[in-house]
């Protein structure tokens, strides 16, 4: 999958679920519900849940709902309307606007920003919320969980989202159902620039740890006429490196940041 290609998400979005099973969505202040009641429609309401967790419904009353799921909701109305005229009131619940809980998205999406959290929202939903990943981003995702942890025990996971065909692991980490105040980044591509004698000039990707001669290596090597002693040019300077003297144990091998360009020069005649 292209970084840049909201397409791929999508598709991988319509995929077969393989994830856990996401916990029912439970209400909160600011949701809109909808409330029918089977043939009443005079019962029938799109009551707000109030900031004291209530909502006001005719015959019911005031009622309490903070916290329910919309099954729960149906069960402890369904009692408070019968009546003469409504022996066995049939009362369906669902959620008309999603208000009370959020998810953030930041980084390198196209629409950042505080995302609600609706009934089995996942990774790759919000990710399609916020527009899919713009130019410059690098398809890893890293999601941090304020509320809860992951199975693991941490409250941080990594992700890396990077072919048009997913894998299953790829498939079940879009498919992790997310919880209120998730938030998710989408991280920005990290390169290194090589030039100069080398068989493979260009941008080499930045993972992890990446060392001057790692990288000279993902570069197809010093050509013949290449010199050893290496320039790496930052924003605060240059730095030349002998990579013969790493390669015998006297120097230690340089540590590369984002954006480092190392220039491999040739050498005089």
């Amino acid at each position: 999958m292209s970084p840049t290609d909201a397409v791929a998400l999508l598709l991988l979005a319509q995929a077969p679920a393989v994830a856990e099973v996401p916990p029912p969505y439970r209400v909160g202040p600011g949701d809109v519900l909808e409330v029918v009641v089977d043939g009443r429609p005079d019962l029938s309401r799109l009551p707000t849940v109030q900031t004291t967790g209530s909502v006001w419904l005719p015959r019911a009353g005031e009622v309490e709902v903070r916290g329910l799921t919309t099954g729960e909701i149906a069960s402890r109305v369904r009692p408070l309307l019968a009546g003469e005229d409504l022996v066995s009131p049939r009362v369906a619940v669902r959620v008309r606007e999603y208000q009370s809980q959020f998810v953030w998205v930041r980084g390198a999406v196209l629409r950042p920003g505080r995302k609600p959290l609706r009934s089995g929202t996942r990774l790759v939903d919000a990710l399609l919320d916020a527009g899919g990943f713009q130019d410059g981003a690098s398809g890893e995702v890293v999601l941090e969980r304020s509320a809860g942890a992951f199975a693991d025990g941490t409250r941080s996971a990594r992700f890396r989202f990077a072919g048009a065909s997913p894998t299953l692991e790829e498939l079940e980490q879009l498919g992790l159902p997310l919880l209120a105040g998730d938030v998710i980044t989408a991280m920005i591509q990290r390169w290194v620039t090589v030039s100069g004698a080398v068989r493979r000039p260009g941008r080499h990707e930045f993972e992890g740890t990446l060392t001057l001669s790692r990288a000279v290596e993902a570069a197809g090597g010093i050509l013949r006429n290449g010199s050893e002693r290496v320039l790496v040019r930052r924003k605060d300077g240059e730095i030349e490196v002998d990579l013969g003297a790493v390669r015998e144990g006297r120097v230690e091998d340089l540590a590369l940041a984002p954006g480092d360009q190392v220039v491999v020069r040739a050498r005089r005649l």
